[in-house]
């Protein structure tokens, strides 16, 4: 990575501040309601409360209309809340906005701003606008237009790049003049897959290597999962479940899921010894799926495979919930929930 000068940011002394801490955060739209001409509020985010502990990869989850958006903006202090408060390492961001400028690189999800500027001339200006010489500038420009395959677009304007191309100029404009606290906002949408690895990869260097706070607004969970610490999980507006992936887990789902892939010639002999198993179900032809409670996990997979027999098998894999389970069951049962409210 490019050597610059350091830069000076207004980051609390006090260490225990968390990065983010948002409080009672709510923010209101007007809203005509149903078959009336008075407008109502709508809330687009209801009472959040959250802490981003510095240094870790936090996951923001949530379908379209979830509120994420609302709430980043309010975090890098481009809407204001109706109510409720941010601070950023224990500095009101309200009535401190320049900790925001002087802290956060923020990659929205369709930037509008330097459209008429080359790829190179947006990475060299926002370097120079967040403090770098000019020298600087030019070496980071430099090296991010090689690092994100740019180079052949460098002198082209931003504007008429493809949209993944657009998508990398905006991840290098963020990483320019490395601020302690990135948020990316679906930074890995319209790259092909060698390119979503590479961002992965570069935010879990960053991470590692600087201890770089990053926020992540995804919709590509799978993915994600392999980088996340931790995670809110937004429905309506709402914070519906928050905490550690692992933690969010075992709360939605107990169970350990052993997967068996049979022998097709070993199938009428096996598939009987399944069938008996408490909580064992066919997939499809010749693949099972046998739930096994966490707390017996390591006995029970034991009893199985040796029941089962190794040579019988194809191929088996052990699993727990994956992320987008607990996504899809924690923001399923908040919708459940406000539809039986109405």
């Amino acid at each position: 990575m490019i050597e610059t000068k350091p830069t000076i940011f207004a980051v609390s002394e006090n260490t225990s501040e968390p990065a983010y801490r948002v409080e009672h955060l709510t923010k209101l739209y007007s809203k005509k309601g149903r078959g009336k001409n008075n407008p109502t509020e709508a809330p687009a985010n209801d009472d959040l409360n959250l802490e981003i502990l510095p240094g870790e990869i936090f996951g923001l989850l949530g379908s379209n209309g979830a509120g994420k958006s609302t709430l980043i903006r309010q975090m890098v202090n481009l809407t204001a809340p109706t109510s409720g408060s941010i601070w950023l390492y224990g500095q009101d961001i309200a009535k401190k906005p320049q900790t925001v400028t002087a802290n956060v690189a923020y990659m929205p999800q369709q930037p509008q701003a330097l459209l008429d500027l080359t790829a190179e001339e947006a990475i060299y200006f926002t370097g120079q606008l967040r403090g770098m010489s000019w020298s600087d500038a030019k070496a980071a420009a430099r090296s991010l237009v090689e690092r994100w395959g740019l180079a052949e677009v460098r002198k082209k304007a931003v504007r008429h790049l493809s949209g993944g191309q657009h998508r990398l100029v905006g991840l290098a404009i963020t990483l320019v003049a490395e601020r302690p606290v990135l948020i990316l906002d679906e930074p890995t949408n319209e790259l092909d897959p060698n390119f979503r690895k590479m961002v992965w990869e570069q935010i879990l260097e960053l991470n590692r290597e600087r201890g770089t706070t990053i926020i992540l607004v995804t919709h590509n969970i799978q993915e994600a999962e392999k980088v996340i610490q931790r995670v809110a999980v937004m429905s309506k507006g709402r914070v519906v479940g928050l905490g550690r992936v692992g933690e969010l887990k075992e709360r939605v789902d107990r169970s350990v899921r052993l997967e068996l892939f049979l022998k097709p010639e070993c199938a009428s002999q096996i598939e009987p010894v399944l069938a008996a198993l408490h909580g064992s179900h066919l997939v499809r032809p010749l693949q099972w799926i046998v739930l096994v409670p966490r707390q017996e996990a390591e006995q029970a997979i034991y009893q199985i495979l040796s029941r089962v027999g190794l040579d019988n098998l194809e191929d088996f894999r052990l699993q727990t919930a994956s992320l987008e389970d607990v996504y899809m069951k924690l923001a399923g049962h908040a919708i459940g929930d406000e539809e039986q409210t109405k």
